[in-house]
């Protein structure tokens, strides 16, 4: 058995953030374990820009963006380990991993960190009627493709789901010489950033079907054709609304998934709506010492996003190895109201807040003219005016430390007041 501090499982900007930022509090026995041939995640297929305009205040490419980041860990020192599968995480931190050099890991650390990232949903997962042909993706796959292993995946193309992703892929196909015939979105709004839309669709005049899905798919071989209707508000086909795209690739973009089968095996608790794990102001799931950030915890839109939350990760479990974080005192449980589907963390030791708390949170649907009100159990805090708001777009909240130190309340709730039109 080798021992470490601080092991990382996930090699994308998650777990090389939390690494990185682990060794500049203090840990220097650090492994990062990624299953895949290189370092940088997700991000090393993502070859278009609108990467770091947070972090760096520049525009990047996704692997620019990684590049920055994979350089810091070599000049560190920290040590990492590539096309490594861990199979099991148990709940005293004992990682079993495998790999074609050394073949069974047996490794022990004082502190985990997942940053396993997320995946896709598949056909499987929507249940579309129709034949079974070949041509038909989920969107992250498609990009793999054309952008790393120089496949073109198709000439006519039909998106569903209007994710970051799907849009991305609706101009990235276009570039490449496609005819992307449609993008078709079920909810009556956009699942992607407003940027995408006008950058990857209205620039391209590629028309987003809102209130509209797919009920069949039809083809031998190789997709042929799909069938697109609208839907009414209760998401149901509306008859008499059927359009026939001929096509011979349908790229599927419906949804991402957190990465949580390890956590899960660990017995750590997951929270029904992010599918993520529940955890505490530190970032540090059910079980003591496992930590959770990025795409794992839930799902971002901003790669920013993802690094500021796995820096604070990184330097609470360096914070955990040194004993410096309280495990006892009041939990305060953080509470999402009306308008808010869900906030990270959902529990918090004030204690253990430093400068300030961090709150992230999307709402349920889109907004115009509301504010977020933050209350401590039923005092309003705090009113912040906002002229839109959308489910795609993550929200960010920050309360001073001092603000809740020595202040009597069990609960901290972020809800809507939502101007009448």
């Amino acid at each position: 058995m080798v021992n470490y501090d601080v092991v990382v499982i996930g090699g994308g900007p998650a777990g090389l953030a939390a690494a990185i930022e682990a060794k500049n509090n203090g840990v220097n026995n650090i492994l990062v374990i990624e299953r895949d041939r290189e370092l940088g995640g997700i991000l090393q297929q993502c070859i278009h820009n609108g990467f770091g305009l947070h972090i760096f205040n520049e525009e990047l490419t996704g692997p620019e963006y990684a590049e920055r980041f994979i350089e810091e860990l070599y000049e560190m020192g920290i040590e990492y380990k590539l096309d490594t599968m861990v199979l099991e995480v148990s709940p005293n931190k004992t990682i079993y991993a495998m790999n074609t050099t050394e073949g069974i890991l047996n490794i022990q650390a004082k502190a985990v960190i997942l940053a396993m990232g997320c995946r896709e949903r598949t056909r499987g997962a929507i249940n579309i009627p129709g034949t079974r042909p070949a041509g038909i993706f989920t969107a992250g796959t498609a990009q793999r493709f054309v952008n790393m292993e120089g496949y073109m995946v198709g000439k006519k193309v039909v998106i569903l789901g209007s994710g970051d992703i799907g849009l991305i892929m609706a101009r990235r196909m276009t570039l490449e010489g496609a005819e992307v015939k449609a993008v078709v979105e079920l909810m009556p709004y956009s699942g992607g950033l407003t940027r995408n839309i006008v950058q990857c669709l209205d620039d391209y005049n590629i028309p987003l079907l809102l209130s509209h899905t797919i009920i069949d798919i039809k083809g031998k071989s190789r997709v042929e054709e799909v069938t697109v209707v609208k839907v009414d508000e209760n998401r149901n086909p509306i008859e008499g609304t059927e359009k026939i795209f001929d096509c011979d690739t349908l790229l599927l973009s419906v949804g991402l998934i957190p990465e949580n089968e390890l956590s899960e095996n660990a017995g750590v608790e997951i929270h029904p709506l992010t599918g993520g794990p529940v955890v505490n102001e530190s970032m540090e799931t059910s079980i003591e010492g496992i930590f959770a950030c990025g795409n794992v915890l839930h799902v971002h839109d901003l790669v920013d996003w993802v690094t500021e939350e796995s820096r604070r990760a990184g330097k609470n479990a360096a914070r955990y190895v040194k004993n410096q974080l309280a495990s006892n005192g009041n939990i305060k449980k953080t509470y999402a109201g009306y308008g808010v589907r869900y906030i990270v963390p959902q529990q918090v030791r004030v204690a253990n807040i430093e400068e300030k708390l961090h709150l992230m949170m999307r709402v349920n649907d889109v907004y115009n003219s509301a504010k977020m009100v933050i209350k401590l159990d039923d005092e309003v805090y705090k009113r912040i005016k906002k002229n839109h708001l959308a489910p795609a777009e993550m929200e960010s909240i920050s309360i001073p430390a001092k603000d809740l130190i020595n202040r009597s309340f069990t609960t901290i709730s972020v809800e809507l007041e939502v101007e009448e039109a």
